[in-house]
């Protein structure tokens, strides 16, 4: 299938992402494929050769289909077996790549990221995925040189743990009067980026939030019951909850800065 995408007009690359290209996923987990096109994909190419390999017509979303960040693609099913097309545009991977080497990202709005799209991932896709199919080189180059984590970006996504302990905060002036939706979305929006920062110090990509506590959870140092203890807090969303919660916060922060008793 990789090597019949790249010769779709404008497909560069093929790449093998998600817990099939990490050894993470399940017997019914989807296999997801990066299509890494310059320019603009032929989307009537795709859109027939997803048909041919499903055997029944096939929706396919072009570049901002489904969203600014989760580019577009198709929702295959081969022979039962679940297949996920996702267009990625290589010249803004290459700038955000340029970008994280400077230190530099942005939280963007995407539909199916809650607590938004990190554009680290983008690098990080490349540096955890596997390349089938690379007609000119560029992403299999691109993927070694993001297997070397840029210190510029882990300092910048460790530093950004302070908006976790501000997120506490907000959260701790609406639990008085019950707002739980306000409550869940700033611990939410906390433990997400503890998760960030704690894969950044540890020069360790984050692509998103499936899974990211008990990632976090796993690595050196991570403050014992970590996940539990988030977990706990975003079951409760009252006042107790929210001291738990800076607890967590505080615990990290002081992981991340060195200043912790272990």
């Amino acid at each position: 299938m990789a090597e019949r995408l790249v010769a779709v007009p404008g497909i560069h690359a093929v790449a093998l992402g998600g817990s099939r290209a990490r050894g993470t996923h399940r017997p019914d987990s989807d296999w997801d494929l990066g299509l890494y096109y310059r320019g603009a994909p032929d989307l009537a190419a795709l859109s027939a050769l997803a048909r041919e390999v499903q055997g029944s017509t096939v929706e396919v979303a072009g570049p901002g289909g489904w969203g600014p960040w989760v580019n577009g693609g198709a929702w295959l099913r081969v022979d039962g077996t679940p297949v996920d097309w996702i267009l990625r545009d290589l010249d803004r991977v290459e700038a955000v790549w340029s970008d994280c080497r400077r230190g530099r990202y942005e939280v963007g709005v995407q539909p199916g990221h809650p607590l938004g799209f990190w554009s680290p991932a983008y690098p990080g896709e490349v540096a955890l995925g596997h390349v089938l199919a690379d007609t000119r080189g560029e992403l299999t180059k691109l993927r070694a040189e993001t297997l070397d984590y840029p210190e510029p970006l882990r300092k910048a996504l460790a530093d950004a743990a302070w908006e976790a302990d501000f997120s506490v905060v907000s959260a701790r002036k609406s639990a008085p009067s019950g707002d739980r939706l306000h409550v869940s979305l700033c611990l939410s929006r906390a433990f997400g980026i503890l998760a960030q920062s704690l894969h950044a110090h540890h020069r360790t990509w984050c692509l998103n939030e499936k899974g990211a506590l008990a990632a976090a959870a796993a690595l050196p140092d991570t403050p014992a019951g970590f996940a539990d203890r988030a977990g706990e807090a975003l079951c409760g969303l009252d006042a107790a909850a929210v001291e738990t919660a800076a607890e967590v916060v505080n615990d990290v922060r002081a992981v991340l800065t060195g200043t912790s008793a272990a």
